[in-house]
């Protein structure tokens, strides 16, 4: 079973300085049907102004992933963290106990545009971390490449959670496909471009969820950006 979530039917922000659109329910934005999906709790799309960005704020019990598609986010927070993530950069805060941070768009010039994904965590209480890698275009052009894993291999960010996270950016025509292991459940989201996902069509910002699927087989239809969550 796959069930389509449409770009223009998410849920949106507009403020002065920035546009954000709600995969599931976020802040002001319900919708008890996309509460979200197994552990998968926010996937929010966010389009940052130049100089601006989210203020001091705290956070807790929850995997926090950064993944920026252009522009860069600096970060801040309580556990004297302070980086810059681009392009290629994924980011994961886990809140644990509690985390006071910032998120700014560095630039004076350019839009910060970048996904901010939750996963809820397999216990409650847990100390919170940090963790920053990059993943060049090349490990991850036409294969799904392992960013986060509950076991951190392949050198991905260590997730406390029975969930994977793969990202991709494929080629006009070409494929990646995954294999679901019995009673497992994908969610994928279109970052860029469009693309056909066990054959339906998919635009940039559709996501879709998969239940009782042998597989997810990605075909795209020109240039792609694409993430996919394997979840128990």
């Amino acid at each position: 079973m796959i069930q389509i979530r449409k770009a223009d039917e998410r849920g949106r922000t507009r403020l002065r300085w920035l546009e954000s659109y709600h995969t599931f329910s976020f802040g002001t934005y319900y919708d008890p049907q996309y509460l979200g999906f197994r552990t998968l709790r926010v996937i929010n799309e966010d389009r940052v102004q130049p100089g601006q960005g989210f203020g001091t704020h705290s956070h807790r019990d929850m995997e926090i992933i950064s993944y920026v598609l252009d522009g860069a986010l600096e970060h801040r927070d309580s556990l004297d963290n302070g980086s810059v993530i681009r392009p290629g950069d994924v980011q994961l805060m886990r809140a644990g106990t509690g985390v006071m941070h910032s998120e700014y768009n560095p630039s004076s010039e350019d839009f910060d545009h970048f996904l901010q994904i939750w996963i809820l965590p397999d216990e409650q209480g847990l100390a919170p971390a940090y963790e920053q890698r990059h993943f060049p275009l090349d490990a991850r052009r036409n294969v799904l490449r392992r960013v986060a894993s509950r076991n951190g291999r392949d050198d991905s960010l260590r997730l406390h959670q029975d969930a994977e996270l793969y990202a991709t950016i494929l080629e006009n025509g070409h494929s990646v496909i995954h294999e679901l292991a019995e009673g497992r459940h994908a969610w994928v989201q279109v970052a860029r471009g469009r693309v056909r996902l066990n054959g339906l069509s998919l635009q940039e910002g559709d996501g879709a969820a998969l239940s009782d699927e042998p597989r997810v087989e990605i075909v795209a239809d020109g240039a792609a950006e694409l993430l996919v969550f394997d979840l128990g």
